[in-house]
């Protein structure tokens, strides 16, 4: 295809070789271990490489670990690729295996860390320079799927190292197919091509990620030129992309799960007061059937089509019909209002309440209008509702922090699997045993989490998943938290190139291809 194809100027005074890829969220940070979340690990594909890779349809497939099997009831084994070469040209070898580990268990790991994926983790030990066993407290089967979420870092380069470190590039000295050129925090990360990457050649020699917050611009700067590709496309631009023979629309069912997490841990919740403003006694999310009403309350179906524009399916449960774990006899809560209210007098609450929902601005497809919606639902039936809204960096403080009543969240299973949102996310707090890194809320259910447990340590793939399935069930039951839709995984690029959708919703340019 010719630069005089190309869909706007900008683009068309950039080399062929070299492409721009426009972000919603920017990245905390360079550091692949400071923090668990999508942005992070998107730029951390980039740079660095993981034992066990996934593909777009997140199947794993080997990375830096040729092979991997069990060697005992707790112990695995993994060979190493030979001849990968760090960045700087030194070999890679099993140390930096059991460095990487090592540190991202010792990083400062509030909610959203890694500790909580390695939590089973009991020994690492290199037995040859390219051969590295791994015990873990018990039988875990799913110690290769968490693994491919985790960055192996050099151990030359990191030791001593900070996460500023990283970020100047200093100590950003990986194994994957691109060099970290430069980081502007908010704004840019450029990267050049590894030419002695031990997988495939990448076409691109640069890549920009371009932080483009706005869902607006981001649109704009497709249109224009200035991207090549964007992300998070928004749902009102998805048709008019689709209709243009300048663009491609790119589109796969993603594994984000959008929902509430209520407070359960304070006995007066923050943020939630009577009618005239004045504190509650007690909590009122303790009480399930006011769980149960705040979920009856919400029309799944119209923010899935009205809100979200048809660019989300309504949820009852973490994953997606089709991938493992998934129970088909769990469906969407349905809309129930007189239900809902009927269920609040029931527990005392005969007028309602009133709460503040935290929310992000701009991390998630249609967030604010999601969570302004779900307000307008609650008003409904007489929980009286106020969204504040922050930028993610804001949001995301104040939630570590638990400083909310209600907050709108998502979580995608990093193993593709339930046992992942099950013990994270609603697995009873502990920081010993690293359980509940992202139980923001503080639920706790002993019988959910031994069902969990006992799952994660059976072998057998079919009574895992029977155990998982209950988990589920239980879980649905309880109303720990509320869930709402699954996004659709949307990009559209200029026309001449072609992008391969993930389900982990990751925009990596190692799936951007030209035609």
């Amino acid at each position: 295809m010719g630069l005089t194809m190309l869909a706007g100027g900008a683009a068309a005074q950039r080399p062929a070789d070299e492409v721009v890829l426009g972000i919603a969220v920017p990245p905390s940070s360079v550091d692949p271990h400071v923090l668990n979340a999508s942005p992070n690990s998107q730029l951390a594909a980039h740079v660095f490489s993981r034992l066990v890779e996934r593909d777009a349809r997140f199947q794993p497939r080997p990375g830096l670990a040729r092979e991997w099997r069990q060697v005992g009831e707790d112990a695995w084994e993994f060979r190493l690729v030979p001849g990968v070469l760090w960045h700087d040209g030194r070999p890679f070898t099993a140390e930096d295996v059991a460095f990487s580990l090592a540190r991202a268990k010792a990083v400062p790991n509030g909610p959203g860390g890694f500790g909580g994926l390695l939590r089973m983790v009991a020994r690492v030990e290199v037995t040859e320079p390219l051969v590295l066993r791994i015990t873990t407290r018990r039988p875990h089967a799913q110690l290769p799927l968490e693994l491919s979420t985790l960055s192996i870092v050099s151990r030359h380069a990191g030791q001593g190292a900070t996460t500023e470190d990283y970020n100047s590039g200093r100590a950003a000295i990986g194994t994957g197919p691109y060099r970290l050129l430069s980081h502007l925090p908010n704004e840019r990360t450029e990267l050049v091509r590894n030419e002695h990457y031990f997988g495939p050649r990448e076409p691109w020699a640069r890549v920009t990620l371009k932080v483009l917050p706005q869902e607006a611009a981001r649109a704009a700067a497709l249109r224009s030129g200035a991207a090549d590709l964007i992300e998070q496309v928004p749902a009102a631009d998805l048709a008019a992309f689709r209709r243009d023979t300048r663009f491609g629309v790119f589109v796969t069912p993603g594994l984000r799960l959008m929902f509430l997490q209520l407070d359960l841990g304070h006995p007066q919740a923050p943020q939630v007061t009577d009618g005239l403003g004045r504190p509650l006694a007690a909590n009122p999310f303790r009480d399930r059937r006011v769980r149960l009403a705040l979920s009856h309350a919400i029309d799944r179906a119209a923010l899935a089509e009205r809100v979200l524009g048809g660019a989300a399916v309504p949820a009852g449960q973490w994953l997606p019909p089709g991938t493992p774990s998934f129970d088909p006899g769990i469906a969407p809560p349905r809309h129930d209002p007189a239900l809902a209210r009927r269920l609040l007098a029931e527990a005392g609450y005969p007028e309602g309440f009133r709460l503040l929902l935290l929310g992000p601005q701009g991390r998630y497809l249609g967030d604010l209008a999601m969570a302004q919606a779900v307000a307008g639902m609650w008003d409904a039936v007489g929980v009286a509702t106020e969204v504040v809204t922050l930028p993610w960096a804001g949001y995301t403080a104040r939630s570590m922090h638990l400083d909310f009543a209600a907050r709108l969240a998502s979580w995608t299973s990093l193993t593709g699997e339930a046992s992942n949102p099950l013990s994270h996310v609603l697995g009873t707090y502990d920081p010993v045993l690293r359980r509940g890194s992202a139980n923001l809320g503080r639920y706790s259910n002993p019988a959910l989490d031994s069902l969990v447990e006992q799952a994660m340590a059976t072998e057998a793939a079919p009574a895992r998943e029977a155990m998982l399935r209950q988990a589920l069930r239980l879980a649905a039951e309880d109303v720990p938290v509320i869930p709402l839709v699954r996004p659709l995984a949307a990009w559209a690029a200029r026309r001449g190139l072609r992008y391969e959708p993930r389900m982990d919703e990751r925009t990596l340019a190692m799936g951007l291809r030209p035609e």
